[in-house]
């Protein structure tokens, strides 16, 4: 994604875009409808770190990094 070199670009700022681009069906799925707050079941990876040992969705994202939405899973 392409972001002005000025603006400051969190996981929170990538999502919102993201929303814009995917529409109704990636907002429903990301964001609670009550609340607005990104749904708890989700997990983020930046860089293979996850964003809630960081600064959760206000985690600051460099050029060349590499955000991953997690869903939750299963097993046994």
């Amino acid at each position: 994604m392409d972001f002005p070199d000025s603006e400051q670009i969190t996981v929170a700022r990538v999502l919102g875009k993201l929303a814009e681009r995917y529409g109704k069906g990636f907002v429903e799925y990301v964001y609670d409808s009550k609340t607005g707050d990104v749904k708890g079941f989700l997990q983020f990876l930046i860089n293979g770190r996850s964003a809630a040992t960081l600064k959760g969705l206000e985690t600051e994202l460099a050029d060349g990094d590499v955000l991953a939405i997690i869903p939750p899973v299963g097993g046994g």
